[in-house]
């Protein structure tokens, strides 16, 4: 379904350089784009993309009523009808519930399970009930998108890819109950399945359990909504692999941003990693 853009678009920005990149393409586009940013490692670079960087209760992601009353106040004063989220918030907040807001914890009752997608549908209902229109987070950066193929110098071998294809498989069984999109392999064993950890967590994790030579496999969940959590690597899960000695990572082609591209392909070259797209 395609739509209409307006000219000047919000973005709620977690950590990271993906909220980076979409305010630079957005900006290059002729869009201009008003920031409301929750955390604190990319703020320079957002002020140079952005007509306006708001911070917003950086580090207390916890603190949700004050975020979407701030938030929704300044989208509402700005005039902003269209907003992406884009950027990492660490999933482990919700183990500490006892941090939360009142407004929170309201939210977070109404979804049945505390797993990704329900809290996160959650909260972007909020921001639609008002009239912000909630978009795909690949609209501004598409181009980051990785076709299929494989990405550097270095081949799977046959072993690799039926580690490559059962890991694919594991890994879209375990998004249809949303328990996350990765999944490392050693020798068709299940070495990890990402939980709450987060996609480096669990590399971390099946690694040393495989010693060397693991297969780290990242998906888009079967009923993936587009509007957050679209699977993305880059430098730090190259870095990551080669600190616990995985060999090889597959991700699912045309559904997966990689961010830093020619880096992390360099970075994997260098390191005799294979990277590729399924």
């Amino acid at each position: 379904m395609s739509i209409m853009l307006e000219n000047k678009q919000g973005l709620i920005a977690g950590d990271g350089i993906l909220p980076v990149e979409m305010a630079r393409h957005a900006k290059e586009n002729g869009f201009e784009v008003v920031c409301i940013s929750l955390a604190n490692d990319n703020l320079r670079q957002l002020k140079k993309y952005c007509s306006k960087v708001y911070s917003c209760h950086p580090g207390e992601v916890n603190k949700i009523e004050k975020i979407l009353k701030i938030s929704l106040t300044i989208l509402k004063d700005e005039e902003i009808k269209q907003a992406t989220f884009l950027g990492k918030v660490h999933k482990r907040v919700l183990l500490q519930l006892h941090k939360f807001d009142a407004r929170a914890i309201e939210i977070l009752k109404a979804a049945q399970r505390l797993n990704d997608d329900k809290v996160m549908l959650l909260i972007v209902n909020e921001f639609e009930k008002l009239g912000i229109t909630v978009l795909d987070q690949t609209i501004f950066i598409k181009n980051l998108m990785i076709p299929s193929g494989v990405l550097g110098k270095l081949k799977p071998s046959d072993a690799q890819m039926e580690d490559v294809n059962y890991g694919f498989w594991l890994a879209k069984e375990m998004g249809k109950i949303d328990v996350g999109q990765s999944v490392v392999i050693k020798d068709k064993m299940i070495m990890a399945v990402e939980a709450i950890e987060g996609t480096d967590m669990c590399i971390k994790r099946g690694s040393k359990l495989a010693k060397k030579g693991a297969v780290v496999v990242k998906v888009a969940k079967p009923s993936q909504d587009k509007r957050f959590d679209i699977p993305a690597i880059g430098l730090r899960t190259l870095k990551t692999m080669k600190k616990y000695k995985a060999d090889l990572i597959a991700v699912e082609a045309n559904e997966t941003i990689i961010v830093d591209q020619e880096k992390v392909i360099k970075f994997a070259d260098e390191n005799d990693i294979v990277i590729m797209a399924v």
